[in-house]
């Protein structure tokens, strides 16, 4: 497999992403299969049958990444958090009731972010992460990271993250990092 010298991003809304479950899937199933996440096909399953139900939304916002012959290489998706969210009800520690203030518009979730290995240090993941938030009209974003894997955790900080807490996101997860972006008016990072 070598490496192509264009990556398109291409954004999408939830039906089109749901047209590209596939694309979707074979990056998902080939990044998270990888230590120290070590995704089972059972786990790929849940996660598209999530996915189906999320890309429903009408606030659903993608990317894909694919090379110049149509390959998937990255996805990002997520969503305006909901009022009743539970994501704030996994952390360890409580957070302020400020920090964990919902309204549907507030926070944009990021719920996965991924770039298959041969991809990886190009840029794709930051033009997915721009991409997938370029109209967004939240105040913030909010997205769960392991702590031992660095690349991300470097990545996170340097495109502006910061830790608020930490979680275990879904009952037998691993501890995650629970990470804020502030943005600005326009949907950029406020650094």
């Amino acid at each position: 497999m070598t490496r192509p010298a264009t990556i398109s991003i291409e954004r999408m809304d939830g039906a089109a992403a749901a047209r590209a479950e596939d694309a979707f899937t074979l990056v998902y199933a080939e990044a998270f299969a990888e230590p120290p996440y070590d995704k089972t096909s059972d786990s790929v399953d849940a996660n598209f049958r999530r996915f189906r139900s999320q890309v429903r939304k009408k606030t659903f916002s993608a990317a894909l990444a694919r090379t110049g012959d149509g390959e998937p290489v990255g996805i990002a998706y997520g969503y305006p958090l909901s009022p009743s969210t539970g994501w704030w009800d996994r952390l360890t520690t409580p957070v302020s009731d400020e920090l964990r203030r919902e309204d549907g518009r507030r926070t944009f979730g990021l719920m996965e972010l991924a770039v298959r290995a041969p991809w990886r240090r190009l840029g794709v993941a930051r033009r997915m992460h721009e991409a997938v938030l370029t109209d967004t009209t939240a105040e913030r974003v909010l997205l769960n990271a392991r702590p031992d894997v660095e690349a991300a955790q470097a990545a996170y900080r340097s495109w502006g993250y910061r830790k608020v807490g930490e979680a275990h996101p879904w009952d037998g997860a691993a501890l995650h990092d629970v990470m804020v972006l502030e943005l600005d008016v326009a949907g950029r990072s406020g650094r």
